[in-house]
């Protein structure tokens, strides 16, 4: 006799009638069940999933090439539907973006309309490939895709799949590079208690901007650029990619130009206490591919005084003579103002405009005032 899931069975005479059982067997499933499905309810109660998700950053792009980025997750957090400003709930919200599994080397296939291009994610299971352009693009947003197959080679299965958009600029007089967090989004990133503070109880709709930095920028994305263009934006942070629905949020909110965004490694929990805490050499290179892609552009570079902006921007005017038009550094940390100013006299002699400024109507008067933009 056998009973179908607990296995018993009843054994012939010969084996006087002795009866076993496969009981621990069935115990490890019912264990490994349980354990499945407290690892679901844990994971549905902080809004994160376990399906492979492909993330699709905002990417530029010139007349030869396209520049396409993302990250391939094996767990990820769902979007925030609602911005109730509850600080425990905007704990969980900013903890949940920490909890982030990677999948590394994943294989990833690339797409533009009918071109395509294949790659291998890196370990923190960031991919990010050029698009050669058979003929340029006209200026503006154009729609790309990546997905993720399989990790087999005789079939193409897509596991999941992202969407975003790529910028090709208006050929305009001026771009702008700017930092994020104490240039236009108060976080006072000298001090790590007080940034930790403010990110881990806040959300992106509580956060606010600097006093008129808003203005201030979309008049620069305006200026001089003609009818119906605007001058490109890209925002260089050392923020991680965790933060970037979070950024994007925050700046869709309160109205800031357009742009692409280049943050930093993705963190994993362990690493939330060094939130923006990164190497920042790895900006300065990213603010390089910026301009060596478009080396007929000149450009404005804004930052803050808190970490290295000044170093970095002082490195880049010497790096590309000729296409940096202005310097603006916002005053935030008083212990770093006099290395500040030293560091903003050498670009100065370097004969690029510079504004060291602590209220954002001071830098919007300087662009007026050097014409940068119109009164």
């Amino acid at each position: 006799m056998e009973i179908t899931g607990c296995k018993w069975r009843v054994l012939s005479e010969s084996t006087k009638n002795v009866m076993t059982t496969d009981q621990p067997t069935f115990t490890i499933r019912q264990n490994q069940g349980l354990r499945a499905l407290l690892k679901s309810y844990f994971l549905t109660g902080l809004k994160l999933t376990d399906k492979p998700t492909v993330k699709v950053y905002r990417g530029f792009g010139n007349a030869q090439e396209l520049t396409i980025h993302g990250s391939v997750l094996r767990r990820s957090a769902l979007p925030r539907n609602k911005n109730r400003d509850y600080a425990w709930i905007n704990l969980l919200a900013v903890i949940r973006l920490f909890m982030v599994r990677p999948y590394a080397k994943a294989h990833v296939r690339v797409s533009f309309g009918e071109q395509t291009v294949y790659t291998k994610a890196a370990e923190d299971g960031y991919f990010r490939v050029t698009l050669p352009l058979p003929e340029p693009l006209p200026p503006g947003w154009h729609p790309v895709r990546a997905e993720l197959l399989a990790d087999v080679d005789t079939t193409e299965t897509v596991l999941a799949e992202g969407s975003s958009q790529v910028l090709v600029p208006h050929p305009t007089q001026i771009a702008c590079i700017s930092d994020i967090d104490d240039t236009f989004l108060v976080s006072h990133s000298a001090t790590i208690l007080k940034r930790l503070q403010v990110l881990l109880t806040e959300n992106a709709h509580s956060r606010q901007p600097f006093e008129g930095v808003v203005a201030h920028y979309q008049l620069l994305a305006e200026a001089n650029s003609g009818p119906n263009r605007t001058n490109a934006f890209f925002y260089v942070s050392s923020s991680e990619w965790n933060l970037y629905d979070y950024i994007l949020d925050f700046s869709t909110v309160n109205g800031l130009p357009d742009g692409v965004y280049l943050l930093s490694q993705l963190k994993r929990f362990k690493d939330l206490l060094k939130t923006g805490q990164n190497k920042h050499t790895t900006k300065f290179n990213r603010i390089v591919r910026i301009i060596e892609a478009f080396p007929q552009q000149q450009f404005i570079l804004l930052g803050d005084d808190t970490q290295e902006d000044p170093t970095i921007y002082a490195s880049v005017v010497e790096h590309f003579p000729g296409q940096i038009q202005c310097v603006y550094i916002r005053q935030v940390y008083r212990k770093n103002q006099p290395e500040t100013r030293a560091t903003l006299n050498r670009i100065e002699a370097a004969g690029v405009l510079c504004c060291y400024f602590a209220h954002s109507a001071d830098a919007r008067q300087h662009s007026i005032d050097n014409g940068l933009v119109a009164s």
